[in-house]
């Protein structure tokens, strides 16, 4: 698993700075015109920290060992596809329906980071 952490945090990692650097040039006339641009950058943000937190984890797992840690990769993952990934959809397509699937994705970042502060705990 972590092996699987670090391989996903440098892909996701990699992809938030191509989707930012793409939101920034290739879009951002649509984004302007949308409206979308500071929740587009709100999606990359989250997306860009939660991947640094898979490969802060993955480095943890080296040391640590806890089930808690493999929850808080899968709900960090989880919460980048459904976060950013409804807000990246959002702001494509323009079309609110997206939204309702996010705060869904800010559940699953937040069980991440908790699933992480209990596994530090009860293996610290």
């Amino acid at each position: 698993m972590q092996k699987l952490s670090l391989i996903l945090g440098a892909i996701s990692s990699g992809l938030a700075v191509a989707i930012g650097a793409f939101g920034a040039h290739a879009l951002k006339a649509t984004l302007e015109l949308s409206q979308r641009t500071e929740t587009f950058e709100t999606a990359v943000k989250y997306h860009f920290f939660h991947s640094l937190a898979l490969l802060i984890i993955g480095i943890l797992m080296f040391r640590l060992s806890h089930n808690l840690f493999h929850y808080a990769v899968w709900s960090h993952l989880i919460g980048i596809i459904l976060f950013s990934g409804s807000l990246y959809v959002l702001c494509l397509t323009n079309s609110t329906l997206w939204a309702r699937i996010t705060p869904f994705g800010g559940l699953a970042f937040i069980l991440g980071w908790v699933f992480l502060t209990i596994a530090l705990y009860k293996t610290l």
